[in-house]
């Protein structure tokens, strides 16, 4: 049980919103991935606050629940939603097409979707690789090309919120794909603050710590529970895991015109969990073990 003298304090409730009711009244947001988890929570609170969201992801089914969920938020603008790979530049772009027929153009990107699962480094394939790069470095970079160019093409001003991890500085032992590709996403945040500063875009990066939610999936969550059975809140240095919600309103502050000189920044909203460092480091345990992967060994030759 949660000891509310120890620890940081718990969020306030469900329901409560970080900035000023109508904040985004007549904003449009784009969430890719928004469709569960993360997404969908900073999907949330962007509704919240009087937006139009427009939610992207691959599954129609999931996609057509979550708006629901949305439009039935206090304070929601219209929602909609659009099925896309965003592996695809076309499709990323019918997607924009699709968000301006129906809500007029976007006003705020959040490149939430990405790929991502456990592996040790060396039991990679080149699908896998590519299947977690493609879509957590190239995808992000396609949604951002598009929302970019049209805004530059239009003379209007925007923000973008990419979600990043904290082992884009600090490497990621058993993620080495994923660590790659948000290394590279942490770098456009800060390319691109500078580049489309001039004009009027802001890009920021937002980096969650543990946030566990319904939407995990299984081997990461198996890979959660293998490491602390007990549980994650004794092992973070705010005494509790994060809760979705909290994502959202720093999403939701990022974008706003509260944030306006805030941009080529990174924020990390962890409990400082990724600043955590022992005095005398535990040992060594290899990533294949902690996977419970066997020894390596190359296949056999034709």
């Amino acid at each position: 049980m949660e000891n509310p003298s120890r620890g940081l304090p718990a969020p306030p409730p469900l329901g409560a919103a970080a900035l000023p009711s109508g904040t985004y009244d007549g904003q449009v947001v784009l969430v890719t991935g928004g469709g569960t988890g993360l997404g969908k929570a900073i999907a949330t609170e962007f509704a919240r606050l009087g937006a139009g969201v427009v939610i992207a992801g691959r599954r129609k089914e999931q996609l057509k629940a979550t708006c629901a969920e949305l439009a039935a938020v206090p304070g929601a603008g219209p929602v909609t939603a659009a099925v896309c790979d965003i592996r695809d530049p076309e499709r990323v772009a019918e997607v924009f097409d699709a968000a301006e027929a129906a809500l007029g153009p976007p006003d705020v990107l959040v490149n939430n979707a990405a790929a991502n699962f456990p592996c040790p480094a060396e039991d990679l394939s080149p699908n896998a690789w590519r299947a977690v790069v493609d879509t957590t470095l190239t995808g992000t970079w396609f949604a951002t090309r598009e929302f970019g160019r049209r805004h530059l093409a239009a003379g209007t001003p925007g923000s973008i919120v990419s979600v990043g991890a904290s082992y884009a500085w600090t490497g990621g032992p058993g993620f080495a794909h994923s660590a790659a590709a948000k290394a590279g996403v942490k770098n456009l945040v800060e390319t691109l603050a500078v580049e489309w500063g001039p004009y009027g875009i802001q890009i920021n990066g937002l980096v969650p710590g543990l946030f566990p939610h319904a939407d995990m999936t299984e081997d990461i969550r198996g890979g959660l529970t293998r490491a602390a059975p007990e549980g994650h809140a004794a092992r973070q240095p705010a005494l509790r895991v994060g809760v979705p919600r909290e994502l959202g309103w720093a999403a939701t502050f990022l974008a706003s015109p509260y944030a306006r000189f805030v941009t080529g920044h990174t924020l990390v909203v962890d409990g400082a969990n990724w600043q955590r460092r022992s005095l005398v480091q535990p040992e060594v345990v290899p990533v294949r073990e902690q996977l419970g992967r066997a020894p390596f060994a190359l296949p056999p030759g034709p």
